[in-house]
């Protein structure tokens, strides 16, 4: 016979108040941090707007005229009024320097500066830099990619800038392709690789979400499927 004193079997038994409570605890947490994953983008999102519209407001409204300014009616600051002047100011000033006139202006004053010393290499590379984000036309950085960098066996994130052009082509034959290996978190700077073109992986993803995947330290990917293996390579037109 059995003992007595032995307990049954554990099937069915209420799990110990331990247990209970650390489930419960664990249940809290989760959704405590789910609340947080939706709260903390809307909250980071809106205080750096709102800095960002105060600091222009501080800066750009003391600058007009007192009869311009809403305090002085309303008794009160109007938040976002100098970012709306501020919005068409630049305006008017891409109107009138997109005529024949407000170009030759600005092209002394681009000569003025180009002459000053100190002040043109600043100049100088705040404008080509300012070229390149502003020529969404010309498609500065045409495609993801990776490549095998810095060494063998790692690949980085990479954007396609063209093929070797110019000078390049006297060391490096027309099959290399220049690629911009962006850094984490900021993707604008980085190093320039020319590789060839057998040496890339191509990605199906856009210029914009290869940058949010180098911002967020690899944290953000789209979840498309990748490309299948076997697929013909990224056609880049060499260089005449």
């Amino acid at each position: 016979m059995n003992d007595p004193t032995e307990t049954s079997p554990s099937i069915g038994l209420e799990p110990p108040p331990a247990l209970k409570k650390r489930g419960v605890w664990a249940w809290l947490r989760a959704r405590f941090f789910a609340g947080m994953v939706i709260v903390l983008p809307i909250a980071a999102t809106f205080m750096i707007l709102r800095f960002l519209i105060t600091e222009i407001d501080k800066r750009v409204v003391p600058l007009l005229p007192a009869a311009l300014r809403p305090q002085e009616y309303l008794h009160f600051a109007v938040p976002g009024f100098g970012l709306f002047i501020l919005i068409v100011f630049l305006t008017l000033l891409g109107a009138v320097t997109t005529n024949l006139a407000g170009k030759a202006i600005v092209n002394s004053g681009q000569w003025i500066l180009a002459r000053v010393p100190v002040v043109n290499s600043v100049y100088s590379l705040l404008k080509q830099i300012t070229d390149i984000f502003a020529s969404n036309g010309s498609n500065q950085f045409k495609e993801v990619v990776l490549v095998e960098y810095p060494r063998q066996g790692a690949w980085s994130l990479a954007f396609i800038t063209g093929p070797a052009r110019g000078v390049l082509l006297g060391a490096l034959d027309s099959d290399h392709v220049g690629v911009f290996v962006a850094t984490t978190p900021n993707p604008t700077t980085g190093f320039l690789v020319f590789v060839r073109r057998s040496e890339i992986r191509r990605l199906d993803i856009s210029v914009e979400e290869g940058a949010k995947i180098i911002f967020s330290a690899g944290l953000v990917v789209p979840e498309r499927l990748p490309l299948k293996a076997g697929e013909p390579p990224i056609q880049i037109a060499a260089a005449s």
